[in-house]
């Protein structure tokens, strides 16, 4: 057994890394459907929060609520060195600009079923656009 372990994730997506019994780090890189203009749907973790730091360039971290189809967006722009927690039970998304990469820290095989999606219609998709570009330029003011 190596002292110290060292890991790193170069192709685009999803790629949980060091999987404990409890716990799991993995590396989210960009990928198109981490794109602003691609994203189609929220998710939500019923048995775990989630935490996200950015590692490299930059990402919207995106909180919502769903009552009745109204759905309610948070968003805040990741700053380097500073982690982010969802808590369980909060549907969310991450928008990530080309280059970006972002760590995450979550329970352990989260990826494999603790996950349902919500699919947004298309009213939705223009709303949580424009919060993501309102946060992004209350940044560049």
């Amino acid at each position: 057994m190596k002292k110290i372990e060292v890991y790193q994730h170069n192709q685009e997506g999803y790629n949980p890394f060091l999987i404990r019994d409890k716990w799991q780090v993995a590396f989210l890189n960009y990928a198109l459907e981490e794109s602003l203009e691609k994203i189609d749907k929220l998710d939500v973790h019923f048995l775990t929060d989630e935490v996200f730091l950015v590692t490299k360039g930059s990402a919207v971290l995106i909180g919502a609520t769903i009552e009745k189809d109204v759905v309610t967006f948070e968003t805040i722009y990741m700053k380097a060195n500073i982690a982010y927690n969802i808590p369980q039970n909060m549907w969310h998304k991450i928008a990530m600009q080309e280059g970006s990469q972002v760590l995450i820290v979550e329970n352990c095989n989260t990826h494999l079923g603790d996950f349902e999606f919500y699919d947004l219609s298309p009213a939705q998709k223009n709303h949580l656009r424009d919060a993501v570009n309102q946060c992004i330029n209350t940044i560049n003011e």
